[in-house]
């Protein structure tokens, strides 16, 4: 199976699982739990430079190398939001472990599409989580920018 491959199958299985939960309390639950889940970011990746400044809700994501890994990616994630939260926690592990190309052709449309945000989400936050991926792929642009020598893996 090609690495797309595996992308649409993760993506498909999101929404499968959000299909399994029914009502959208018990998603919003869920989106809140995957939230409190996600591990911690570091205060030093709490900067402006990773702040993505069109959310309502403060939202910080940080992209590293992978340690073991150096074509790939990993991200972390912060939200003063708890549904918001949730949303970035989903796309922190659906974006990381990936080379830049695989982040670049996610198609979070039909991730999104699927999971009917857009009906249960207000328009503004809706353009929120947009700006939330368009930071995560921006970020790996940046990476791939810079020279091999400042792109030190996370600890």
């Amino acid at each position: 199976m090609s690495e797309a491959m595996t992308a649409s199958a993760e993506i498909a299985d999101i929404i499968d699982t959000f299909e399994l939960l029914g009502d959208w309390d018990i998603r919003y639950q869920y989106l809140i739990e995957l939230g409190e889940r996600m591990p911690p970011m570091s205060a030093a990746d709490k900067g402006d430079h990773n702040l993505v400044k069109e959310c309502m809700s403060t939202v910080y994501l940080a992209a590293h190398l992978h340690p073991d890994h150096a074509d790939r990616v990993l991200f972390t994630g912060d939200c003063d939001t708890s549904i918001i939260k949730g949303v970035v926690a989903l796309l922190v592990e659906l974006f990381s472990g990936k080379t830049p190309d695989e982040i670049e052709a996610l198609d979070v449309d039909a991730l999104f599409s699927g999971l009917h945000l857009d009906e249960h989400l207000s328009p503004n936050r809706h353009v929120g989580v947009y700006a939330i991926v368009d930071k995560m792929k921006g970020q790996v642009r940046a990476m791939l920018l810079g020279s091999s020598t400042d792109r030190e893996p996370i600890a």
